[in-house]
């Protein structure tokens, strides 16, 4: 199992920009596949970005391309969501995740609470 733990949520005003951070506790950090759900309040949890374990493969939900960028950095063993033009749309708790393939994630974070007010 792969301890995640997300930081860098918070409350901000609507266009402005978060950066989230998820940092795992593994030495094999790189042979995971990583990705970033979010869940908003009354909602099922939903898919945002994800990133192959070489970052050579990148995927985005249709609600985040152009805004959102995931990114990661296997010397820190960290994994980044840089989120822009944020809408109060984007209000949830965002979730971290692992797997060894990208859509098969059995390792999550605790989540950390994104809020966006208009």
């Amino acid at each position: 199992q792969v301890q995640l733990v997300e930081s860098g949520g918070g409350f901000v005003q609507a266009g402005d920009s978060l950066r989230l951070s998820c940092a795992a506790s593994t030495r094999t950090f790189g042979t995971y596949a990583m990705a970033w759900f979010r869940q908003a309040p009354g909602k099922e949890r939903e898919f945002v970005a994800a990133i192959h374990r070489s970052a050579g493969i990148i995927s985005y939900a249709d609600s985040v391309k152009g805004r959102f960028t995931i990114s990661r950095d296997n010397t820190k063993n960290t994994v980044y969501l840089q989120m822009n033009s944020l809408k109060p749309e984007d209000t949830a708790i965002y979730y971290c995740a692992a797997g060894v393939t990208i859509g098969t994630y059995n390792n999550w974070g605790q989540g950390i609470q994104v809020t966006v007010s208009s």
